[in-house]
């Protein structure tokens, strides 16, 4: 888990993916060289905290863009999960197990660059929940200072893409 900060006391809905769909690279649980990065409610709204290592480097004191949009990915895909739970009447802890997406369309507007060392935060809001489709806009800061916007269309996964357990 080193570079997460986890100061948030509610689970995050990577806790809840099945273990045949937690090894991405940017929020899965099993990958231990992973981000394993966390989503979570906040109030109408979903958080991420990540504070980039030193080998996130783009230029000395920047983050590599790349992270960033990884980073914007997977908060959105776990805020999508989390909206289409919370659409089909279900909180985190429920039985029923959590549905999983995948990025359909991924946007990022680099607005400033992102200082390294310091934790980024990323917030969502839910744009759009359709039957199978969710639009979440996020924006990822550093101290209160936005640095990057994004947009990321997220579908239900594939029947293909899961195991037997969901």
């Amino acid at each position: 888990m080193d570079g997460v900060r986890q100061n948030f006391n509610d689970k995050a809905v990577q806790d809840y993916y099945p273990d045949d769909f937690s090894w991405c690279y940017g929020c899965g649980r099993l990958n231990d060289k992973g981000l394993q990065i966390k989503t979570r409610w906040d109030g109408n709204e979903t958080v991420t905290e990540y504070t980039p290592r030193p080998e996130h480097t783009a230029i000395p004191g920047f983050v590599y863009g790349g992270l960033v949009a990884s980073l914007i990915d997977c908060h959105s895909t776990g805020s999508a999960s989390l909206a289409l739970y919370r659409r089909d009447g279900h909180e985190l802890g429920d039985a029923a197990p959590v549905p999983r997406c995948v990025t359909a369309s991924l946007k990022t507007d680099f607005l400033k660059p992102t200082p390294l060392g310091k934790p980024i935060v990323i917030r969502g809001r839910i744009v759009e929940v359709g039957q199978k489709k969710v639009v979440v806009q996020s924006e990822l800061s550093v101290d209160g200072v936005l640095c990057v916007r994004g947009e990321v269309v997220a579908v239900a996964a594939p029947k293909t893409m899961i195991g037997s357990n969901q």
